[in-house]
Protein backbone atom coordinates (compact mmCIF):
# COMPACT_ATOMS: atom_id res chain seq x y z
CA UNK A 1 0.00 0.00 0.00
CA UNK A 2 1.41 3.43 -0.82
CA UNK A 3 0.73 6.82 0.65
CA UNK A 4 -0.02 7.81 3.96
CA UNK A 5 -3.55 6.26 5.40
CA UNK A 6 -6.23 8.54 5.79
CA UNK A 7 -6.59 9.75 9.17
CA UNK A 8 -9.45 8.70 11.57
CA UNK A 9 -12.42 10.45 11.81
CA UNK A 10 -12.37 9.82 15.26
CA UNK A 11 -8.54 10.00 16.18
CA UNK A 12 -7.97 7.23 18.58
CA UNK A 13 -6.15 9.71 21.14
CA UNK A 14 -10.13 11.08 21.60
CA UNK A 15 -12.29 7.65 21.81
CA UNK A 16 -11.54 6.77 25.49
CA UNK A 17 -12.84 10.76 26.08
CA UNK A 18 -15.55 11.11 23.41
CA UNK A 19 -16.83 7.36 24.33
CA UNK A 20 -17.73 8.30 27.80
CA UNK A 21 -19.62 11.78 27.07
CA UNK A 22 -21.56 9.88 24.26
CA UNK A 23 -22.30 7.07 27.06
CA UNK A 24 -23.14 10.00 29.83
CA UNK A 25 -25.16 12.04 27.20
CA UNK A 26 -27.23 8.45 26.20
CA UNK A 27 -28.33 8.68 29.56
CA UNK A 28 -29.45 12.14 30.01
CA UNK A 29 -31.60 11.55 26.77
CA UNK A 30 -33.07 8.79 27.92
CA UNK A 31 -33.72 10.32 32.08
CA UNK A 32 -35.26 13.58 30.18
CA UNK A 33 -37.18 11.04 27.70
CA UNK A 34 -38.75 9.32 30.57
CA UNK A 35 -39.73 11.87 32.47
CA UNK A 36 -41.43 13.86 30.10
CA UNK A 37 -42.80 11.53 28.33
CA UNK A 38 -46.21 12.51 27.15
CA UNK A 39 -45.85 15.93 28.59
CA UNK A 40 -47.35 18.72 27.06
CA UNK A 41 -46.55 21.31 29.62
CA UNK A 42 -42.95 22.95 30.89
CA UNK A 43 -40.77 21.00 33.14
CA UNK A 44 -39.89 22.47 37.09
CA UNK A 45 -36.42 23.01 35.55
CA UNK A 46 -37.98 24.52 32.51
CA UNK A 47 -39.95 27.33 34.93
CA UNK A 48 -36.64 27.72 36.56
CA UNK A 49 -34.92 29.04 33.40
CA UNK A 50 -37.66 30.43 31.53
CA UNK A 51 -41.06 32.01 32.44
CA UNK A 52 -43.54 30.17 30.09
CA UNK A 53 -45.75 33.30 30.02
CA UNK A 54 -43.51 35.44 28.78
CA UNK A 55 -43.48 37.10 25.32
CA UNK A 56 -40.91 35.68 22.66
CA UNK A 57 -37.60 37.46 22.07
CA UNK A 58 -37.94 40.88 20.66
CA UNK A 59 -36.34 42.72 17.63
CA UNK A 60 -33.16 43.03 17.26
CA UNK A 61 -32.88 39.95 19.27
CA UNK A 62 -35.73 38.06 17.45
CA UNK A 63 -33.82 38.28 13.98
CA UNK A 64 -30.80 36.64 15.60
CA UNK A 65 -32.81 34.47 16.67
CA UNK A 66 -35.07 33.68 12.91
CA UNK A 67 -31.66 33.83 11.05
CA UNK A 68 -30.27 31.17 13.61
CA UNK A 69 -33.43 28.61 13.46
CA UNK A 70 -32.86 28.82 9.69
CA UNK A 71 -29.95 27.24 9.69
CA UNK A 72 -31.56 24.14 11.48
CA UNK A 73 -34.39 24.57 9.04
CA UNK A 74 -34.53 22.58 5.45
CA UNK A 75 -33.08 24.80 3.60
CA UNK A 76 -30.53 26.37 5.80
CA UNK A 77 -29.33 23.16 6.64
CA UNK A 78 -28.79 21.71 3.24
CA UNK A 79 -26.60 25.04 2.88
CA UNK A 80 -24.78 24.00 5.45
CA UNK A 81 -24.32 20.23 4.96
CA UNK A 82 -23.08 20.90 1.16
CA UNK A 83 -20.69 24.02 2.45
CA UNK A 84 -19.20 21.25 4.73
CA UNK A 85 -19.04 18.58 2.29
CA UNK A 86 -17.30 20.71 -0.40
CA UNK A 87 -14.89 21.65 1.88
CA UNK A 88 -13.86 18.44 2.74
CA UNK A 89 -13.93 17.43 -0.71
CA UNK A 90 -11.72 20.24 -1.18
CA UNK A 91 -9.05 19.42 1.38
CA UNK A 92 -9.37 15.61 -0.35
CA UNK A 93 -10.66 14.35 2.97
CA UNK A 94 -13.30 11.83 1.34
CA UNK A 95 -14.24 10.31 4.30
CA UNK A 96 -14.57 13.63 6.31
CA UNK A 97 -17.18 13.78 3.67
CA UNK A 98 -18.98 10.83 4.06
CA UNK A 99 -18.85 11.45 7.95
CA UNK A 100 -21.03 14.94 7.43
CA UNK A 101 -23.52 13.06 5.32
CA UNK A 102 -23.91 9.61 7.50
CA UNK A 103 -23.69 12.02 10.75
CA UNK A 104 -26.16 14.37 10.06
CA UNK A 105 -28.62 11.48 8.54
CA UNK A 106 -27.84 9.89 11.76
CA UNK A 107 -28.78 12.68 14.33
CA UNK A 108 -31.69 13.51 12.48
CA UNK A 109 -33.43 10.41 12.38
CA UNK A 110 -32.74 9.69 15.69
CA UNK A 111 -34.22 12.87 17.37
CA UNK A 112 -37.00 12.25 14.71
CA UNK A 113 -37.29 8.89 16.21
CA UNK A 114 -37.25 9.80 19.97
CA UNK A 115 -39.96 13.10 18.91
CA UNK A 116 -42.38 10.19 18.38
CA UNK A 117 -41.68 7.28 21.25
CA UNK A 118 -41.52 10.09 24.00
CA UNK A 119 -44.54 11.76 22.89
CA UNK A 120 -43.73 15.49 24.64
CA UNK A 121 -45.38 18.39 22.94
CA UNK A 122 -45.47 22.46 23.02
CA UNK A 123 -48.29 24.41 21.36
CA UNK A 124 -50.36 21.28 20.89
CA UNK A 125 -50.69 18.09 20.79
CA UNK A 126 -49.36 18.01 16.74
CA UNK A 127 -45.94 19.87 17.60
CA UNK A 128 -43.65 16.97 19.44
CA UNK A 129 -40.77 18.67 20.96
CA UNK A 130 -38.55 16.39 22.83
CA UNK A 131 -35.67 16.54 21.90
CA UNK A 132 -34.97 19.48 19.68
CA UNK A 133 -33.60 18.48 15.88
CA UNK A 134 -32.42 21.63 15.18
CA UNK A 135 -30.00 21.65 18.20
CA UNK A 136 -28.61 18.19 17.22
CA UNK A 137 -28.43 19.13 13.97
CA UNK A 138 -25.86 22.23 14.29
CA UNK A 139 -24.37 20.45 17.36
CA UNK A 140 -23.75 17.55 15.29
CA UNK A 141 -22.37 19.15 11.96
CA UNK A 142 -19.81 21.40 14.31
CA UNK A 143 -18.77 18.42 16.00
CA UNK A 144 -17.79 17.04 13.05
CA UNK A 145 -16.06 19.80 11.44
CA UNK A 146 -14.34 19.84 14.55
CA UNK A 147 -13.14 16.11 14.44
CA UNK A 148 -12.34 16.89 10.50
CA UNK A 149 -9.93 19.67 11.77
CA UNK A 150 -8.64 17.79 15.11
CA UNK A 151 -7.82 14.93 12.55
CA UNK A 152 -5.89 17.50 10.46
CA UNK A 153 -4.05 19.72 12.51
CA UNK A 154 -3.15 16.29 14.56
CA UNK A 155 -4.19 17.64 17.86
CA UNK A 156 -3.67 16.04 20.81
CA UNK A 157 -5.72 14.58 23.29
CA UNK A 158 -6.24 17.78 25.32
CA UNK A 159 -6.59 20.27 22.42
CA UNK A 160 -8.55 17.98 20.67
CA UNK A 161 -11.33 17.36 23.50
CA UNK A 162 -11.33 20.98 24.13
CA UNK A 163 -11.80 21.75 20.50
CA UNK A 164 -14.29 19.11 19.47
CA UNK A 165 -16.95 20.13 23.38
CA UNK A 166 -15.86 24.04 22.62
CA UNK A 167 -17.32 23.42 18.96
CA UNK A 168 -20.47 21.21 20.51
CA UNK A 169 -20.91 23.87 23.43
CA UNK A 170 -21.22 26.84 20.65
CA UNK A 171 -23.35 25.45 18.55
CA UNK A 172 -25.83 23.96 21.06
CA UNK A 173 -25.67 27.21 23.02
CA UNK A 174 -26.46 29.64 19.47
CA UNK A 175 -29.12 26.99 18.60
CA UNK A 176 -30.61 26.05 22.03
CA UNK A 177 -31.08 29.91 22.70
CA UNK A 178 -32.78 30.68 19.66
CA UNK A 179 -35.61 27.40 19.63
CA UNK A 180 -36.23 28.30 23.79
CA UNK A 181 -36.55 32.29 22.65
CA UNK A 182 -38.88 31.75 19.50
CA UNK A 183 -40.78 29.62 21.99
CA UNK A 184 -40.29 26.13 19.36
CA UNK A 185 -38.84 24.00 22.42
CA UNK A 186 -38.45 24.28 26.36
CA UNK A 187 -34.66 24.15 27.63
CA UNK A 188 -35.02 20.60 28.53
CA UNK A 189 -35.80 20.01 25.07
CA UNK A 190 -32.51 21.93 23.78
CA UNK A 191 -30.22 19.90 26.51
CA UNK A 192 -31.83 16.37 25.34
CA UNK A 193 -31.27 17.58 21.43
CA UNK A 194 -27.73 18.82 22.25
CA UNK A 195 -26.94 15.08 23.80
CA UNK A 196 -28.88 13.33 21.18
CA UNK A 197 -25.64 14.80 19.15
CA UNK A 198 -23.12 14.24 21.61
CA UNK A 199 -24.20 10.19 21.81
CA UNK A 200 -24.80 9.62 17.79
CA UNK A 201 -21.32 11.67 16.65
CA UNK A 202 -18.94 9.92 17.99
CA UNK A 203 -20.63 6.45 17.38
CA UNK A 204 -21.16 7.51 14.00
CA UNK A 205 -17.69 8.42 13.37
CA UNK A 206 -16.64 5.38 14.54
CA UNK A 207 -18.73 3.14 12.27
CA UNK A 208 -17.25 5.08 9.45
CA UNK A 209 -13.54 4.89 10.42
CA UNK A 210 -14.49 1.26 10.72
CA UNK A 211 -16.26 0.62 7.05
CA UNK A 212 -13.67 2.93 5.35
CA UNK A 213 -10.42 0.66 6.56
CA UNK A 214 -12.54 -2.27 5.72
CA UNK A 215 -12.92 -1.24 2.50
CA UNK A 216 -9.28 -0.14 2.27
CA UNK A 217 -8.32 -3.09 3.54
CA UNK A 218 -10.08 -5.01 0.50
CA UNK A 219 -8.63 -2.92 -2.23
CA UNK A 220 -5.19 -3.71 -1.13
CA UNK A 221 -5.80 -7.19 -0.76
CA UNK A 222 -7.90 -7.77 -4.46
CA UNK A 223 -4.77 -5.37 -5.61
CA UNK A 224 -1.82 -7.72 -4.44
CA UNK A 225 -4.13 -10.83 -5.34
CA UNK A 226 -3.96 -9.59 -9.25
CA UNK A 227 -0.33 -8.94 -8.98
CA UNK A 228 0.63 -12.61 -8.17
Amino acid sequence: MTGRPAPAMLPPSLRARLGLIAVLATLVVIALGVLYAGHGEPGRVDRWIIDPTADSVRPPWRRVALATDFLGEPAGAAMLVLAAVTGCLLLRRPRAAVLVVVGVSMTVGTATLLKSLVGRTIHGDDNLSYPSGHTAFLTALALMVALVATARLGLGRTAGTLLVLAAALVAGAAMGWAQVALGAHYPTDVLGGWCTALAVVPATAWLVDRMADRLVDRTVDAGQHERR
